[in-house]
């Protein structure tokens, strides 16, 4: 178990529909991180953009992308997370895929599918939460628009660290901000958000504004708005367990149980 974890942050553009040119791209941004990290986190469809276009882009749990993440994570000895296209039964999944530096693969399908851009009629939605363990932490990892219901990220798990991978666009960028601070400071966690930066084919702007708060909702990361940057930040268990013992407020939190 480890009371420190450090995490690297790769807020970047993306290549449109170009499944090998982001490999490409994300080796360079991996390989250039110059110390040694715990978790490299990847913005939601990392190999493509968010594409409506399944059908020509989906790859299979045993396609290039995936076995990419799994070189990945074993040549940097860090777990790799990160969401793409992924097909199975006949069906289309926005799939966050958690990879273990020895080789597991821990999933979590998308959720809530983003009715706005048409995400529900293309792609199927999950109906499972997971919480990963790693190296002694507890981990939440969710996807761009499930940062907008909070029932769906509640910390009835006791987890240390919840996680947003996205395409969150510019002009509703202020809800991202205010509401990975809010998840923060309710679930008494930390929490981390990655969003892409640049301009995709549809004319749709991204500023990235990916960030890290801590358990009091204090941001303590500090990524270039709209730039294509690289951040480590080490988390501390002990911030967890100082403010959750003296505070106690996720003991005094609502019981409930999800039906859907």
């Amino acid at each position: 178990m480890q009371e420190k974890l450090k995490i690297a942050l790769i807020q970047s553009d993306l290549v449109w529909e170009n499944p090998k040119e982001n490999r490409m791209h994300f080796t360079e941004k991996i390989n250039s991180i110059s110390q040694e990290v715990d978790l490299i986190i990847l913005p939601e469809m990392f190999t493509t953009g968010f594409t409506m276009h399944a059908s020509n882009l989906a790859e299979t749990m045993e396609g290039e992308s995936v076995k990419w993440m799994l070189e990945m994570a074993k040549k940097s000895n860090a777990a790799i997370v990160g969401s793409l296209i992924i097909t199975e039964d006949n069906k289309y999944y926005n799939r966050l895929l958690f990879v273990h530096p020895e080789g597991e693969i821990e999933l979590y399908d998308k959720r809530h599918t983003f009715t706005l851009a048409g995400e529900d009629k293309v792609y199927q939605a999950g109906n499972k939460k997971i919480i990963v363990a790693y190296k002694g932490w507890k981990i939440c990892p969710l996807v761009c628009y499930d940062l907008r219901f909070p029932v769906w990220a509640r910390n009835t798990e006791d987890y240390d660290l919840l996680l947003y991978v996205a395409n969150w666009p510019k002009p509703r960028i202020t809800a991202w901000d205010a509401l990975l601070k809010a998840r923060a400071i309710e679930n008494m966690t930390y929490c981390v958000g990655v969003n892409r930066v640049g301009l995709d084919i549809n004319n749709y702007e991204y500023s990235g504004s990916s960030a890290v708060y801590d358990v009091l909702g204090k941001k303590i990361s500090n990524i270039a708005l709209g730039k294509e940057q690289t951040e480590i930040v080490t988390l501390d268990k002990n911030h967890l367990k100082k403010y959750r013992e003296r505070l106690q407020f996720l003991g005094d939190k609502d019981a409930f149980n999800l039906i859907a």
